[in-house]
């Protein structure tokens, strides 16, 4: 025990000639030097990224060779570094030490605190260098630039299918596999999406905290009541690259595309999905908001008129 304190007690000969910080050994200077001259000298032979230690380089490859060495001995869950698996581990607790004093919703990583709280605060600090939306969060920025790109870089190996986001992926995956992971505790109802699950639920515990002011629908999270309120509003802030029109969300420009390939003249002005009678698109649009959606004065085909559309891109579809 005396010799390993006197590890800890001893002397940092090593010292760096830039900003002072001092280390026991030879090797940890040499390292730590690279910070101020840049120097990464281990590259990765399949991406040609480098890094400055050698670990960083092992634990990289295993973005490419798909290895996950570090596992979960409550669920199976594997993960290529072990910091994932310190923080997948509070999921199997039920212990949620971090709470919102606004709210009072509890959360197992402090993490996951400091974003919810940003719905409290209104505070966005990822900004869209394109269109100037904010996000809470630096991922779902990365995501949303891909409607500007049009890049879809999640493609299913099965049906060839392109995604923006990986968790999108996995979902439709699950179509060709038949897997329903996220089970109702009181019916045994069974789900694709977490998001289904916690939509579903709200029909056991009505707890719905998003509330629509104008028509009174709830919704387990705050985007989905933000995309809902264009309906009302009848704001379409994502352009289609198409025919000019306008859409209420990025997610549906990959069904409002099929409108113009698919030989389905009745498109939902909303959403973008194309039906194949006028019947059809009178029932779905009830699902947009009950009965009690605005009526729709101005034609999906006005506005792929204004924006320089043939004329006959769309058959009208106010009814």
């Amino acid at each position: 025990m005396e010799d390993h304190t006197a590890g800890h007690n001893k002397e940092k000969r090593y010292e760096c000639d830039v900003c002072g910080k001092a280390w026991q050994q030879p090797y940890l200077l040499k390292i730590h030097r690279r910070v101020h001259t840049g120097e990464r000298p281990y590259v990765c032979s399949i991406c040609d990224k480098s890094f400055m230690r050698t670990q960083e380089l092992k634990k990289h490859r295993r973005l490419h060779s798909g290895e996950k060495p570090y596992g979960c001995s409550t669920c199976g869950k594997r993960f290529a570094r072990l910091s994932g698996l310190w923080v997948h581990r509070p999921v199997h607790s039920s212990e949620r030490p971090y709470t919102c004093s606004d709210c009072g919703k509890g959360f197992k990583l402090s993490t996951d605190l400091k974003v919810h709280r940003r719905l409290h605060t209104g505070e966005r600090p990822y900004t869209c260098s394109d269109c100037g939306k904010g996000f809470t969060r630096s991922t779902s920025l990365l995501e949303h630039r891909h409607t500007h790109t049009g890049e879809r870089p999640y493609t299913c190996s099965q049906c060839g299918e392109g995604y923006i986001r990986a968790k999108s992926l996995r979902a439709h995956q699950r179509t060709h596999t038949g897997e329903r992971p996220f089970i109702c505790a009181k019916c045994g109802k069974s789900y694709t999406r977490s998001t289904s699950l916690r939509e579903h639920q709200c029909t056991h515990t009505g707890e719905c905290p998003y509330t629509c002011a104008q028509c009174g629908k709830g919704f387990t999270r705050s985007t989905r009541l933000l995309s809902h309120q264009r309906v009302h509003t009848g704001d379409r802030p994502v352009p289609s690259t198409v025919c000019g029109g306008g859409l209420a969300m990025a997610s549906h420009v990959l069904s409002h595309q099929r409108v113009h390939t698919s030989g389905q003249p009745y498109d939902c002005p909303y959403c973008g999905e194309a039906f194949d009678s006028s019947r059809e698109l009178r029932q779905h649009r009830r699902a947009h908001a009950g009965e009690q959606m605005l009526p729709l004065q101005q034609t999906f085909q006005e506005h792929a008129g204004a924006a320089g559309a043939p004329a006959d891109t769309h058959q009208r579809v106010t009814l």
